[in-house]
């Protein structure tokens, strides 16, 4: 069953002008410089409470990773003014950005690899907004046309500087510690000053930042008065050495990494009064509700806090007394498998009442509801799977939703549970919308991509009307020499109804020949690949214009499509995941017979999609003929704990759920060509993961390739590495297939 793709948008690229510094550029090259074309596209876009203007992130060119802070105004006559550089990097550095570590690592965790202005954090109305450059602290007045950024004097390096509501004080974190600065004076207030090494106050903590998506670690009250901090210390926490072997000469690397089955950092919230620096601590049991999952605080409102044990089958809803210290239990929810959550619950609504989600199971869907007493009353539809609260008035909720998998919309939700499609996002396709309110007459930029395009249209609506766009820089595939068009079909196939992606070559006649397969799957928790956006498949059709079929296919465990599907991979991450690539791509065979080659099928994949391919091989050589794993977990002993164990459960109690999804004593089956690629800095899935692989394919005597990246972490931004990749892989594939 194919799905109808969503009109072009209007800014594709065949309407733009190339950059000559990407004039005549491959494919490989050209989706390497140009960061899988994301550069150039506006990003961490704000909208004003006041509907007076935007501020986003941007860099000048699709050739740029550097990103200068940009304004729009919305004019007397209720259009869009020019857009004006608040703020350009080059300008006030005058040289490359110098990164902190503190700060290499947060963006490592947010898979952030640009530069220059990657965030800031401004008041309601846009006035003024912070940022950090270089570990330096700066501001900028975002009402005024022309003002100059402001250096602020204070002591570095500055790390995630946050801009009281009422726009009068910063705080950030500096070696471990948090401080905050009187912007009208300059005065410098230290709360807190780290004991340790092992020890920071006001940043997020490893497992919160890379497996709860929790990126802050400090909150501001919403009077600016006081400030709610995270103390996160590893001193327990295990310390791996992440070396670079190609320099012996340099110190390795420590890294404190809570591995599964091993100690986590101990927390604890403290709020300050930042007027006396005065300190009460959170009273919550930490031993008992190990992860800090979520932090808010409302205006009218004590704090919000969401806490989760160890075990990730029970969850807490917490209300703080910011006078004392003392939390009050306000919900608490459990599951025979895993709780979870979602971004921007729990909160009060204008009513007072509280919000949470809920993994209804009996309707199979994760949904908004309303807590009354101990009971819940379901707002959002059976249905509609909800993926994040966009905003929330007197009018009801503004929701990220979808009923499909592949798409996401923008969906209003009343307070008396009327549900209807966003009107700006009614058509299909991916969408994301930024808005200061629910009301329709607020200002809403609506990030608009589909099937057909891969271009994405960053609209600006109000009361329903498009009043302009936000100019974005980002070229295409269409721009690489030769061009590529990717052409996706979307299909739902199999017993399972698999959303699958399927990718011919460009001019492939049906039925003309049958072509080698190469599957493209993620195929683990967090993360869907089959979905209606042209862009996101134009690596695919790159691989299948070198002479495959290319089929990507989200099964059992991915995200979007009810908790239940979610719940089939608890305590085996690898068999039913398996199966269904498999069922996958024999559906496909059956539904192009002439076209598909089941007897040559390859499968490659990064991260959990390297731990699927790997596994293929090695259980599945029937189906799969050989594998380029990137970046894999091999051994699931040797991830982290917030992840591992909420799937898998305890290591030292959970023995026989890790060894059978273990690829180490699969090692001796490799009957297949297996390519195994790993950069040797990932703080993430570490390099022992395909070390330890290779050493028992080795052992057992099985022949296989392992390619080593000198000085590349989890992600691959570094052009060369990137371009080349890829072509190793098609080389690979082209040789074995």
């Amino acid at each position: 069953m194919s799905t109808p793709s969503s009109t072009p948008a209007a800014n594709d690229t065949s309407a733009r002008t190339l950059p000559p510094e990407l004039s005549g550029l491959s494919y490989p090259r050209l989706t390497a410089r140009t960061q899988s074309f994301r550069l150039g596209s506006p990003r961490a876009i704000q909208v004003a409470a006041d509907n007076s203007r935007i501020a986003f992130v941007r860099s000048n060119s699709a050739a740029s990773a550097v990103n200068a802070l940009l304004v729009v105004e919305v004019n007397e006559a209720g259009d869009l003014a020019p857009e004006r550089v608040a703020v350009d990097p080059a300008a006030l550095l005058g040289a490359a950005e110098d990164l902190p570590p503190e700060e290499r690592a947060r963006r490592e965790r947010m898979r952030e690899t640009t530069s220059g202005v990657t965030s800031f954090s401004a008041d309601a109305n846009l006035t003024t907004a912070v940022f950090a450059l270089s570990g330096e602290l700066w501001r900028v007045a975002l009402d005024t046309p022309g003002a100059a950024p402001q250096r602020i004097d204070v002591p570095g390096p500055v790390i995630d500087p946050r801009l009281s509501p009422l726009g009068t004080h910063v705080a950030f974190v500096a070696r471990g510690g948090i401080h905050v600065v009187d912007l009208a004076t300059g005065a410098l207030t230290t709360l807190a000053v780290a004991e340790s090494d092992a020890v920071t106050y006001g940043l997020a903590n490893f497992i919160a930042a890379e497996e709860l998506d929790r990126y802050r670690g400090h909150w501001w009250s919403p009077e600016g008065t006081h400030l709610l901090v995270e103390r996160a210390d590893s001193t327990e926490v295990p310390t791996w050495w992440i070396a670079d072997p190609a320099n012996p000469g340099s110190p390795a690397h420590p890294h404190r990494y809570p591995a599964a089955g091993t100690t986590n950092p101990a927390l604890d919230l403290h709020i300050y009064d930042i007027s006396t620096g005065s300190r009460v601590v959170v009273d919550w049991d930490a031993q008992a509700w190990e992860y800090l999952v979520t932090v808010g605080w409302q205006k009218g409102h004590s704090p919000l806090i969401t806490v989760m044990n160890r075990r990730q089958d029970r969850q807490q809803v917490l209300s703080v007394d910011p006078a004392t210290g003392a939390t009050t239990v306000l919900w608490e929810s459990t599951d025979a498998c895993w709780v979870e959550w979602i971004n921007g619950l729990p909160a009060w609504n204008p009513a007072g009442a509280l919000l949470v989600h809920h993994d209804d199971l009996e309707a199979d869907t994760r949904r908004v509801c309303l807590v009354n007493g101990s009971s819940l009353t379901p707002l959002s539809p059976a249905g509609l799977q909800v993926q994040s609260i966009i905003a929330m008035d007197d009018s009801g909720l503004l929701v990220a939703a979808t009923d499909d998998s592949a798409l996401m919309q923008a969906h209003h939700i009343t307070w008396d549970g009327a549900c209807s499609p966003a009107a700006q996002t009614a058509d299909g396709g991916w969408h994301t919308l930024t808005t200061a309110t629910a009301d329709a007459g607020s200002l809403q930029v609506v990030a608009r991509t589909g099937l057909t395009t891969t271009a994405t249209a960053f609209e600006v609506r109000r009361h329903g009307r498009v009043i302009g766009s936000l100019t974005s820089h980002a070229v295409g595939p269409e721009a690489a020499e030769p061009p590529v068009h990717p052409a996706p079909v979307l299909l739902s196939v199999g017993e399972r109804g698999l959303r699958t992606v399927v990718v011919f070559p460009e001019g492939h006649v049906p039925g003309s020949k049958k072509l080698p397969v190469v599957m493209c799957p993620y195929g683990g928790p967090h993360a869907v690949v089959a979905v209606a956006s042209g862009l996101a498949h134009a690596r695919a059709q790159f691989l299948a214009n070198q002479g495959f079929a290319v089929v990507i296919s989200d099964g059992r465990g991915t995200p979007r499509r009810g908790p239940k599907w979610e719940r089939e991979v608890f305590r085996d991450l690898a068999h039913g995941v398996l199966q269904d690539q498999a069922d996958a791509i024999a559906a496909v065979a059956q539904m192009y017979p002439d076209d598909i080659d089941a007897s040559r099928v390859g499968i490659r994949g990064w991260s959990f999609g390297g731990y699927l391919s790997a596994l293929a091989v090695l259980e599945r050589p029937d189906v799969f003929h050989a594998a380029v794993a990137g970046a894999p977990v091999t051994e699931w002993r040797l991830y982290d704990t917030g992840y591992t164990e909420r799937y898998m459960g305890h290591p030292d109690t959970d023995t026989a759920a890790y060894d059978s999804c273990s690829l180490l004593p699969m090692a001796q089956n490799l009957t297949r060509p297996l390519l195994l690629i790993h950069g040797l800095a990932d703080d993430n899935v570490v390099a022992a993961h395909s070390l330890q692989l290779s050493g028992a394919l080795l052992a057992a005597g099985r022949h296989h390739e392992f390619l080593a990246l000198s000085g590349v972490t989890h992600m691959t931004p570094q052009e060369v590495v990137s371009e080349n990749l890829l072509r190793m892989e098609v080389e690979f594939f082209e040789k074995h297939l």
